[in-house]
């Protein structure tokens, strides 16, 4: 979480935008989705601008996390003849995925987040390194290259948690974990993050919808949004081959690393 204080009441003030704000956070709703679809770290173009107009920080996360969901599912869509052939690996890996995300929902709302933040430029930096050099560590680590190995979903589950307790650039996270235990190309493996990064927000949602200040009015202008980028960048993401996929993907979460350590620090 960007901001460690508890829900306040401010948090739940009336907010009233003005039509080019709205815009604004529509158009930040449509990059992200299509940012997600690809590389991941959508949240850093949605959560800024949330928080440009006005939004106090800690509603700006979860609102931003509700928000984006659907952009989960119009990339889905325009991925569906990939997960179509991948259904059991899918059933096995949303599992630890899913208890990951309970876990960092818990975490969220019981802690603050100031030292998380800290740490997060490191995570980021780490999954995007370890994306681009996977061909080596996969021939250098003995578990690589094994779906089955128990390191997989420990890292799923952590990956899962990571995206309920801040979750920006979890889909970088994510699609390095699956390059490096998952023999197959990129763009399936896309596929795969795309589905489960999107079922471990879900999860969280539902927490949140309960138990945190979420700005209802702005999650439609975000659903609806991040929904069509999703899907029209999950299209043209599988034009892309593997190996430039790879490079433009952790090129992108390192420039996404930076962000989040100026901001942290």
């Amino acid at each position: 979480m960007t901001d460690g204080d508890r829900p306040a009441d401010d948090d739940r003030r009336a907010l009233s935008l003005g039509l080019l704000e709205v815009l604004a956070v529509a158009a930040a709703g449509g990059v992200a989705g299509a940012v997600n679809s690809v590389a991941g770290g959508g949240s850093l173009i949605t959560f800024p601008t949330l928080v440009a107009v006005g939004v106090p920080p800690l509603a700006a996360n979860v609102t931003n996390t509700v928000g984006l969901v659907p952009g989960a599912a119009g990339a889905m869509i325009a991925y569906r003849e990939e997960l179509d052939e991948q259904r059991g690996r899918l059933a096995r890996m949303v599992v630890p995925t899913l208890l990951g995300s309970a876990a960092g929902a818990a975490l969220l709302i019981a802690t603050p987040g100031a030292t998380f933040d800290v740490i997060v430029p490191g995570l980021v930096a780490a999954s995007c390194l370890l994306l681009l050099f996977e061909p080596q560590l996969s021939r250098a680590i003995p578990h690589a290259g094994n779906e089955r190995s128990p390191a997989l979903y420990a890292g799923l589950a952590l990956a899962g948690a990571y995206a309920a307790y801040f979750g920006s650039a979890v889909g970088i996270l994510l699609l390095g974990v699956l390059a490096l235990f998952v023999p197959d190309t990129l763009q399936r493996l896309n596929a795969i993050k795309i589905t489960l990064a999107g079922a471990a927000n879900l999860l969280s949602t539902l927490a949140y919808a309960f138990l945190a200040p979420v700005r209802w009015e702005l999650v439609l202008v975000l659903a609806v949004s991040s929904l069509i980028g999703g899907r029209v960048g999950g299209h043209y993401s599988r034009r892309v081959s593997g190996d430039v996929l790879r490079v433009v993907i952790a090129s992108a979460g390192l420039l996404v690393a930076v962000a989040l350590a100026i901001r942290a620090f």
